[in-house]
């Protein structure tokens, strides 16, 4: 088999080994643009945990990617395949609030740090963006998208882990007191094995630093070697505990 994994910069490997996010921040490797960095896509938790398994590897992950880009790039890699169940899927979601715009035939990773680069044309239109972000109705927006991303691959035949890197879950949950308007009175739902801890704080951040192992530094949200081969290690343990393969 084949592992597939697909994210943001958290899978991305982005300084892991290095200061860099793109293969392009590198003179070196400025014809792969947004691509990783190869010598941080080396120690990814991915491409670790392809080794152990002895599994080829592809990684579709690109740094400061939304989950629209996500789902988008999964789809098209898989609707090209002619034997889609060969490969075993991990999709790490990144945070809700993010968003991809189409600007003439380019794809631009939105989020709500208010410094993103996009064309004059739409600078206003992602200042209106930032100041307005609703993070319940974009919660509520991703979890339908991850389930249909979900069914869709159930329907293909392909086995799959989803795991959250820094946003979660917790506030789907049907609402028994209406105190609170945080929550989203939504029903959760069952992804059975396919769903690492959708609908509790223990996401890929906290895991790891619950772990004590540090981000590359104190204004980084990412981790070295060392986080990515404890994640590789945490992932292989659920594989091997629920017998996903």
């Amino acid at each position: 088999m084949i592992l597939y994994v697909n994210g943001d910069s958290h899978t991305a490997g982005a300084e892991a080994v290095n200061t860099y996010a793109f293969a392009e921040d590198d003179s070196k490797y400025e014809h792969l643009k947004r691509l990783p960095h190869p010598d941080n896509l080396a120690v990814s938790w991915g491409k670790k945990l392809s080794n152990m398994l002895k599994m080829g590897f592809v990684c579709d992950a690109e740094s400061a990617s939304s989950n629209t880009r996500i789902i988008r790039t999964t789809k098209e890699f898989f609707e090209k395949q002619k034997q889609p169940e060969k490969y075993f899927v991990i999709i790490q979601w990144s945070t809700w609030e993010r968003e991809e715009w189409l600007i003439d035939d380019t794809y631009y990773q939105i989020n709500g740090s208010g410094i993103d680069i996009v064309p004059e044309s739409h600078k206003q239109q992602y200042k209106e963006y930032v100041a307005n972000i609703n993070w319940k109705e974009k919660t509520r927006q991703a979890h339908k998208d991850v389930i249909e991303l979900h069914k869709w691959l159930q329907e293909k035949g392909i086995k799959h882990i989803f795991f959250n890197a820094n946003s979660d879950f917790t506030k789907v949950q049907k609402v028994t007191s209406k105190q609170n308007n945080w929550q989203i009175d939504e029903d959760r739902y069952d992804f059975g094995l396919s769903y690492l801890e959708p609908y509790t704080d223990l996401t890929y951040h906290k895991i790891l630093t619950d772990k004590g192992i540090q981000t590359v530094s104190s204004h980084s949200y990412h981790f070295g070697e060392d986080g990515h081969s404890v994640w590789a290690n945490h992932m292989l343990k659920y594989i091997v505990k629920n017998k996903l393969l």
